[in-house]
């Protein structure tokens, strides 16, 4: 063929090319069009096998049910609070009444994605399109994240939107969500969650659960109350953004105390159920548990937890009517337990509430994983770091006095004891097992913040995350925590310092009998996170009935028929209380409190968390062989002098024995005892000139200044400045005020009433007199002899104190100087 002449049937096949090209697309979706399913069938469901769970003996807890195959109850949309409605499209779909339906834009970036290779995602679609998704696409194809099914969906979407009107559609979807807790629809939710009706729920009861569909998991108000309050939050701010609502109503509704309860049902151990449905949702996804007919068996103990429930209800009506004192109540109207197993991290029981269907206390909430402060419960923590540090022993005395510790914000902390007293040098072991504050925050203090927490972590305490929070406060229970977290936590000293990861579920097999979970052997025991030798010592510490006598007494209800290891905490409010404890084959935690956070009366850990917990423990422990906490190799037992902690001399009066770390015992001998010469007339050191008739020898204390009044106080026989060898503190201080103190003045007071204290330490020798003066050189007092005290009128401003010591040499001392502001 001559050049320049084109073939015909190449033309043709470009033509047949190209209108192929062009008809594709619409063949394609006319395939898709045909495929889809009649959205006339939207109010057709059908019913699934029903998923058991089942207690670690095979007993059932409860079944559950495809609610929109029996348990689902529609209601009409005008029973449907205004309030609700609103929150909805606040959150879901804000231009619900104006869009066709379908996300034009959504659908856009989905095939942008899916031509760059990437995943159809599935956020962002309407209203409309979720009904399509929930009521006519199968569960397979409802978890595909594809373009395919994101145009399938909206197509639907489309169909829906021209056969069914606005508020149709809308009826539709808050009757089919999924709001969490087996709860299809509102009214189903409202049951759920506030045992009454959808069309009585208020504005924040309509903006929590509008605030669910979209992760109920996560936002599910009776496991993660905190994080379904953030989200609620979320709702009402959208609400008041577009005109539904004013701000003044949504800082309202947020700030609306909620009150949790559910309509009575047939369950056992409701709130582990729930936390196992969690669980189940989050490892299978919603719709296997509804319709693959699952057989769960979990790690309860049903008979132990029935047990627990009896006993957490007992002890908490002895509270709210105790015998002797009649017409008194001690508001404690809620408590929770949880048991492991800490050598497998099984939860063998779990009581959140001793009445999940009291609305009343927010029975439905399970207070075992809400957030609270532990009070003393979490210093096992505090100590364990410092003994892993090498900071302290058991014998370390640590100062229990007055002392005011520096803080970020420059103002001074002055921990108070639960007593309102100072003991002086107490033991490490004697402080923990008493339950000292002032000795917490010195070891808090001695070993850092960031210390503490790592530990915490390590354990397992994963809500203490914010640093920026805490402060020394955290030795005491400043921060919150969650009962089955500090509960597991414990477990690590009682199986000698590997973590322990709670879980509640052995197996789980689908209606054909495939094991769909298994958890896995070498999963039951958690990486060592603590050494041997330190988690035994904090055992055998909480384990001292005699080192606990002093705060507790030796008899107590922290006492087992058997060995156990076993911590109280109260906060300084009231507000909560715990015990928590074990034995190398139980650890259980229990706290004691109200939900809403109103105070109790005159309750601390020991007279209200304590005896639940007791009672528990003998009841879990019946038929199991009594076992000691083994102790590792690496510990050495020494004879010590029991107040200073070193190797005693033969002037030491009271000696104990103690444990140590191998390599952290101690070397040298006490100092702190010596025996003296005495002048009997003066009581001071006996000199050349002391006539022998007037010499008797005595032991006497010599110890450290900052000691040195506090023992004093007591009459405590000490060496006079002179004579001591003990200059760990400074001689020449002033102790009040604090340093950092601020004070303000009082329009409703004269002002010869509003006075400072301001105080000196002096132990310093040949002292001819003391002055306590000014930055500007002002002299405020003169003294001649102790005490070197006054009181100071207060002036606004801030203002800069130093004792000075004038001796008879000539020679002058200055204090450190201490500042404070005084407001006006």
């Amino acid at each position: 063929m001559p050049l320049g002449v084109r073939r015909p049937h190449l033309k043709h096949g470009c033509l047949i090319g190209a209108a192929l090209l062009a008809i594709a697309p619409i063949l394609a979706l006319a395939a898709i069009w045909l495929s889809l399913p009649d959205v006339s069938q939207l109010h057709q469901r059908g019913q699934s096998p029903t998923t058991r769970i089942l207690d670690r003996h095979g007993r059932l807890l409860y079944e559950i049910m495809d609610p929109r195959g029996g348990h689902h109850t529609p209601v009409p949309l005008e029973r449907i609070p205004p309030f609700l409605r609103q929150a909805t499209i606040a959150v879901e779909d804000a231009n619900f009444y104006a869009n066709p339906g379908v996300d034009i834009m959504g659908i856009a970036r989905a095939l942008w994605i899916n031509l760059r290779g990437g995943e159809a995602l599935a956020g962002g679609s309407t209203i409309t399109q979720q009904v399509a998704r929930l009521l006519l696409l199968d569960p397979e194809e409802r978890a595909q994240r594809t373009l395919l099914r994101k145009l399938r969906e909206s197509l639907l979407a489309w169909q829906i939107a021209q056969r069914y009107t606005k508020d149709e559609v809308l009826a539709l979807y808050l009757n089919h969500a999924y709001y969490g807790n087996l709860a299809y629809g509102v009214e189903a939710a409202a049951r759920a969650y506030f045992g009454k009706s959808v069309s009585e729920l208020d504005l924040a009861e309509c903006a929590l659960l509008a605030g669910l569909p979209q992760a109920p998991a996560l936002y599910d108000p009776l496991n993660y109350p905190e994080a379904a309050r953030r989200r609620q939050a979320v709702v009402l701010d959208l609400m008041a953004k577009q005109g539904m609502i004013s701000l003044e109503e949504a800082l309202a509704a947020k700030n609306t105390r909620l009150t949790f309860a559910s309509t009575p049902f047939s369950i056992r151990a409701p709130h582990f159920v729930a936390y196992v449905r969690n669980w189940l949702e989050r490892q299978f996804g919603v719709e296997a548990v509804i319709r693959d007919g699952l057989v769960v068996t979990t790690t309860l103990d049903l008979p132990l937890n029935d047990a627990a429930l009896t006993i957490v209800r007992t002890h908490l009506g002895r509270l709210a009517h105790p015998f002797d004192r009649p017409g008194f109540t001690h508001n404690a109207n809620n408590a929770a337990l949880v048991a492991l197993d800490p050598n497998t991290g099984e939860i063998l029981a779990m009581v959140g509430s001793p009445n999940y269907f009291d609305a009343r206390i927010s029975g439905a909430v399970n207070a075992a994983l809400a957030l609270r402060q532990p009070g003393s419960a979490i210093k096992p923590i505090a100590y364990a770091a410092a003994f892993a540090r090498g900071a302290l022993t058991a014998a370390t005395p640590i100062y229990d006095v007055r002392t005011a510790f520096p803080t970020r914000e420059g103002l001074p902390y002055v921990p108070v004891n639960y007593d309102r007293r100072h003991h002086g040098p107490i033991s490490a072991r004697q402080a923990l097992a008493t339950s000292n504050n002032t000795a917490a925050v010195r070891v808090l203090h001695q070993i850092g913040l960031d210390a503490m927490l790592e530990q915490a972590h390590a354990l397992g305490l994963a809500s203490l995350k914010d640093k920026e929070r805490y402060g020394l406060a955290l030795a005491l229970g400043g921060g919150e925590v969650r009962l089955l977290e500090l509960t597991a936590a414990y477990g690590a000293f009682a199986n000698g310092g590997h973590r322990v990861i709670p879980h509640a579920v052995v197996a789980v097999s689908d209606r054909h009998g495939n094991v769909r979970y298994r958890r896995p052997d070498h999963s039951l025991l958690g990486e060592r996170v603590l050494d041997p030798r330190v988690a035994w010592l904090i055992s055998d510490i909480l384990a001292d009935h005699k080192a606990r006598a002093p705060a507790f007494g030796e008899f107590s209800v922290l006492r087992l028929s058997r060995p156990a290891a076993v911590k109280t905490g109260t906060t300084t409010d009231f507000r909560d209380n715990w015990t928590v404890g074990y034995t190398p084959q139980i650890v259980a935690g229990v706290w004691v409190g109200n939900a809403d956070g109103r105070p109790m009366q005159g309750v601390s850990g020991v007279s209200g968390a304590g005896p639940i917990w007791h009672d528990f423990m003998e009841v879990a422990h019946r038929g199991l062989p009594v076992r000691s906490f083994e102790r590792p190799a690496g510990l050495v037992r020494l004879e010590i002098c029991a107040l200073s902690g070193l190797l005693p001399t033969p002037d030491c009066p009271l000696r104990r024995f103690e444990w140590f770390i191998a390599g952290s015992e101690p070397t040298q001998r006490d100092t702190w005892h010596r025996r003296m010469a005495i002048d009997a007339l003066t009581g001071q050191p006996a000199g050349p000139s002391t006539p022998p008739s007037r010499v008797v020898w005595r032991t006497v204390l010599d110890l450290p200044a900052e000691l040195r009044d506090w023992a004093r106080a007591q009459g405590w026989p000490l060496l006079t400045s002179s004579a001591t060898a003990q200059e760990d503190a400074p001689a020449l201080a002033i102790v009040q005020p604090d340093a950092g103190s601020i004070f303000r003045l009082s329009q409703a007071l004269p002002n010869a009433m509003q006075r400072v204290p301001i105080e000196v330490r002096a132990e310093v020798d040949q002292l001819a007199h003391l002055e306590i003066v000014t930055r500007d050189g002002e002299v405020l007092a003169r003294f001649a002899q102790p005490p070197y005290r006054l009181f100071w009128p207060l002036r606004a401003g801030q203002h800069t104190l130093v004792a000075r010591a004038h001796l008879r040499d000539g020679r002058t001392l200055h204090s450190a100087p201490v500042q404070f502001t005084v407001l006006p």
